[in-house]
């Protein structure tokens, strides 16, 4: 089982940039989408059953916002749209896919970026997930959680972690919620493999010469609970794929 998150910071936006172009070299089996900001009825989703993937969308109802969507190869067992928790779910946040004893859950956590009442509903949300999460499993022990965290976990994870010490996105409370997440029993995948630094997967569209020189933020992953932990094979991430101001990263897992 091949994944891929990739937030792609409007969807339209990033099919006009290559990435069906992309898509049509194979990269995953399971491509999890997130800022969609669009409805499937408003993209010409035709393009991606035609390459053989299995659509499914969560989407805002707020128009050109948020939203997360799977594209996948692998018929999943079952569909869950969002958590239950209203706010999260009209923002349409996570999306749930079922195959066989495994399910995935594709998450677009919130950004705290715009100002203090959101980055108090960044914390209340990320609270919330986690107590979500310890339920879940209970019921699924084997969970892969990937999208964009918008947190970046450690000094190693950004460029500049002096600088943006008090930046939303790399605060104290964010990095000790991704402490007490991991503690919790799950993983970092793309650590397990890859223990290297300069490793990002977000540059800001402000400068260009950011991307170019590499000054980044590792705020996208693909985690998984410990009983998946023997099953992982590989785990990266894609810089030069670049339809979008992130990357996609990606995780293989053997049967």
């Amino acid at each position: 089982m091949r994944i891929i998150s990739y937030n792609v910071n409007g969807i339209r936006s990033a099919m006009t940039k290559g990435l069906m172009e992309w898509l049509k070299t194979d990269p995953a089996d399971i491509i999890c989408l997130q800022e969609t900001k669009a409805s499937k009825d408003n993209v010409d989703h035709k393009q991606f059953t035609n390459l053989g993937y299995h659509d499914y969308w969560f989407s805002a109802q707020k128009k050109g916002y948020s939203g997360v969507a799977v594209f996948t190869k692998i018929k999943p067992d079952s569909i869950e749209y969002g958590t239950g928790h209203k706010v999260s779910d009209d923002e349409g946040r996570v999306i749930q896919l079922d195959f066989g004893d495994i399910r995935l859950i594709n998450a677009y956590f919130p950004s705290g970026t715009s100002g203090d009442e959101r980055q108090t509903f960044k914390y209340t949300w990320l609270d919330e997930f986690l107590v979500y999460l310890t339920k879940l499993r209970k019921k699924h022990p084997k969970l892969v959680l990937c999208g964009d965290y918008n947190i970046a976990h450690r000094e190693i994870d950004i460029h500049d972690p002096k600088g943006n010490k008090k930046s939303s996105g790399f605060l104290p409370e964010e990095r000790a919620w991704m402490d007490k997440f991991y503690e919790s029993g799950w993983l970092d995948t793309f650590r397990k493999f890859h223990p290297e630094p300069h490793r990002y997967s977000w540059w800001s569209q402000r400068f260009p010469s950011v991307r170019l020189n590499n000054k980044g933020w590792r705020i996208d992953y693909i985690n998984v609970t410990s009983p998946l932990e023997k099953n992982l094979v590989n785990a990266d991430i894609y810089p030069d794929v670049k339809q979008s101001d992130h990357c996609p990263v990606y995780m293989e897992l053997k049967s």
